[in-house]
């Protein structure tokens, strides 16, 4: 798998080495690593992950020692068990101990991202239901974050407020309702008009003045089974809001079409995994 197209790998890795680096640079490498030391290094898993970033890993390491030698040893997306070798890489010791934690940092995210998604899509195998990202991602990370839901068996939804309407409780307030709000999305050429409801009495007005996707919002079961009756599969149906591990399977298990999780980018714990080196 690789980063999408869009996102700039180069300036990303430029900027988050600058802070790195600072004015200064790496003083402690520089200080005590001879100039011409060699390394050799393994990153790790110390824990089982889906497995996420490694790209992004490589081109820190390049950045600073575009002769660096990698063997990726696995692939985003792979589950990989506790004790599995991610990467292998020799070259300049300043370097690579100089890239080390940005390296890390960056899989450590994307991977615990990756990992907490594929324990939500294992909630809902067999149900039919297809788990979605959210919005809720660190300003700046959302290709990135975005990318490792992927990883994790997500599907992404919006990646901004440029793809889909998205009509919201505020929306309507300021519309004056749902259908004059729905109404003025439709009438503006737009083609994905999601409306957000989290009452019954919502649902029809919203398809009868054109919505083409409802979320149901922070639902109970017996009401999103209702709801889903009600839509009798005109438009798609997205469950929403307060959705735990606990809770999903029987969230699934209403026939909705779609389960959006805001924490799987907003509260993935980070991936433990290290980086040994070896003197060669």
């Amino acid at each position: 798998m690789t980063i999408p197209g869009g996102f700039d790998t180069a300036a990303f890795v430029r900027a988050t080495l600058a802070e790195d680096l600072g004015e200064g640079g790496d003083i402690t490498s520089a200080a005590v690593i001879p100039a011409d030391a060699r390394f050799t290094g393994v990153m790790d898993s110390r824990d089982p992950i889906v497995v996420a970033g490694l790209e992004l890993a490589e081109a820190f390491f390049r950045m600073l020692d575009p002769d660096v030698a990698i063997e990726r040893v696995v692939e985003d997306g792979q589950r990989v068990a506790a004790g599995s070798d991610l990467l292998r890489l020799t070259g300049n010791a300043r370097a690579l101990l100089t890239a080390e934690r940005s390296a890390l940092n960056t899989v450590q995210h994307l991977s615990g991202i990756a990992t907490l998604t594929a324990t939500y899509v294992d909630a809902i195998a067999g149900t039919g239901a297809t788990l979605l990202d959210t919005r809720k991602t660190i300003p700046g990370l959302r290709v990135l974050e975005k990318y490792a839901t992927r990883m994790g068996g997500a599907t992404n939804h919006r990646m901004g407020l440029w793809d889909a309407a998205m009509i919201k409780d505020n929306h309507v307030a300021v519309a004056g309702g749902i259908a004059a709000a729905v109404r003025r999305a439709v009438a503006a050429g737009i083609a994905r008009v999601i409306v957000e409801v989290d009452r019954i009495d919502q649902i029809a007005p919203a398809l009868e003045a054109g919505a083409t996707h409802l979320l149901l919002d922070n639902m109970p079961p017996p009401t999103l089974r209702e709801a889903v009756a009600l839509v009798a599969g005109r438009v798609p149906t997205e469950a929403s809001g307060g959705v735990r591990l606990d809770t999903i399977r029987a969230i699934a298990e209403t026939g909705v079409t779609y389960i959006s999780v805001g924490r799987l980018t907003q509260s993935a714990p980070a991936a433990d995994i290290g980086l040994d080196f070896a003197l060669v």
